[in-house]
């Protein structure tokens, strides 16, 4: 049976992922820093401090991680402790799963992420992304949604704003605009659960990639 490793499994995709994997024929451990309400009973919890994970815990058996971390400045307290968790936890997670012999990873980024961005958001992203590719693992597939509609346990109020204001205008996004138009977190979720098995290398998917979902 194919295993599974979820990492931000209480974050708003980490939560839709684990839904969507709980109704497949897979073995699912999520990893949390806090307790996980409402898990399906088939998913597996390993509640850990990430840091203590890290640098103390054996990575478990698996063939494909997840990971759906992500903070923001604000809730993170500043911009170091932002990257902690945006680039620091993600990059070591990543290098603990290939010491490990994990072969497929997934990593939640954004639209616009790029280590050249003047934007201190969308840089820290990029610089992720760039971080896991000189990782190479066999297929590395990154996610580059723009804003994601949902709802977290911890409402975040520029994001609350910003939904609403996605709704008028994600009709007037085409063409080469169409990519930053907002997309479901249940839709994002469903992608990555059918991207399983992508092709190897490095694969990247936006916004039309989740359609029809």
């Amino acid at each position: 049976m194919t295993k599974l490793l979820v990492f931000g499994a209480t974050g708003l995709v980490g939560q839709s992922l684990i839904s969507e994997l709980s109704n497949s024929d897979v073995e699912v451990l999520a990893v949390s820093r806090r307790p996980i309400l409402n898990i399906p009973i088939n998913i597996k919890v390993l509640e850990v401090d990430l840091e203590v994970f890290i640098q103390k815990h054996k990575f478990p058996e698996c063939d494909h991680v997840f990971i759906c971390l992500g903070t923001t400045i604000k809730k993170a307290g500043s911009q170091k402790e932002f990257k902690k968790v945006d680039f620091n936890y993600c990059v070591e997670i990543a290098k603990k799963a290939k010491d490990s012999g994990v072969k497929r990873i997934s990593l939640v980024s954004s639209i616009g992420a790029t280590p050249t961005a003047n934007n201190f958001y969308l840089k820290t992203k990029g610089e992720t992304e760039e971080a896991i590719k000189e990782i190479e693992f066999s297929s590395t597939n990154i996610y580059r949604p723009s804003l994601l509609i949902g709802q977290r346990k911890d409402p975040r109020l520029m994001e609350g704003l910003g939904q609403q204001f996605a709704g008028l205008v994600d009709p007037f996004l085409w063409g080469s605009m169409k990519k930053f138009r907002s997309i479901a977190a249940c839709k994002l979720a469903r992608a990555m659960k059918q991207n399983i098995n992508s092709a190897d290398g490095v694969n990247y998917f936006y916004f039309e990639d989740f359609l029809d979902l």
